[in-house]
């Protein structure tokens, strides 16, 4: 995407020099209606490269066993790829959503599936500059036991430069949640809150020359809130085993149009 943005720059400062050496020979009573037309279409111009370049990058991530790879398989296949995948490199693929194969010309999608297991998330800072969206996957069945852990890697995740300084939208997606005993995304999220709440209280009273954390979290002195943040969060529910998806196909489709 980075040379892309290059070669649209360089064509546009061409067309610039080439205006302004004709600009040179136009006499002064045709000026002003010659300027009208070219600045409107040197925006025109920029707009169209504009969108040519923008991502259409979404980037999934969480714990390991959260079920990040049997959604991405639904997304692109429609399959469960056997129900259990343990990744131990990004799957990664550019496809049309399953679910829009039908629907004549679509604008294919780049899915980003980065392992959650802790040695293996250095991995996410490659993608996250280019990313349109990021899906943080959570196991509703088995949350309570990993809601420090959850929180932590949110934490991190919420303050790295790339996704603050870019206002990359995130979805905390709710795996699993066609079990009975599955938590409930409203619940989720408060306990999320809770937890980020105690990690930056903590994180604070550590020593600066300790931080390793870009940006800080919420507003001093209130209780943390995903609404205080910087880029926009929001919650869904989806079971990868089952293929009930449609609601992170939606986050996919408003940030990367079709």
């Amino acid at each position: 995407m980075q040379q892309e943005l290059e070669q649209w720059k360089e064509q546009v400062f061409h067309l610039w020099n080439v205006a302004i050496d004709y600009l040179r020979q136009v006499p002064l009573n045709q000026l002003h209606a010659f300027t009208i037309v070219l600045i409107t279409t040197l925006l025109l111009y920029i707009l169209r490269a504009w969108k040519r370049t923008k991502s259409n990058t979404i980037v999934l991530t969480g714990l390991s066993g959260s079920g990040k790879t049997v959604l991405f398989y639904q997304l692109r296949d429609g399959s469960t790829h056997q129900g259990t995948v343990t990744s131990m490199e990004p799957n990664e693929d550019t496809f049309i959503l399953n679910g829009e194969k039908t629907k004549g010309k679509i604008k294919p999608v780049r899915i980003v599936d980065v392992p959650g297991h802790s040695r293996l998330r250095p991995k996410l800072d490659e993608y996250l500059p280019q990313a349109a969206g990021v899906v943080f996957v959570v196991d509703a069945l088995d949350f309570l036991p990993n809601c420090r852990a959850a929180s932590e890697y949110l934490y991190d995740l919420l303050t790295k430069g790339s996704v603050v300084r870019k206002k990359i939208p995130l979805l905390i997606l709710c795996n699993k949640t066609d079990k009975v005993t599955a938590h409930t995304k409203e619940f989720i999220r408060r306990q999320l809150e809770k937890e980020i709440d105690k990690l930056r209280s903590s994180r604070s009273a550590v020593s600066e020359a300790d931080v390793t954390n870009e940006f800080s979290l919420g507003v001093s002195g209130e209780p943390f809130s995903f609404t205080q943040c910087s880029n926009k969060v929001t919650t869904a529910d989806a079971s990868g085993l089952t293929g009930e998806i449609s609601q992170l196909e939606e986050f996919i489709r408003e940030y990367v149009k079709p």
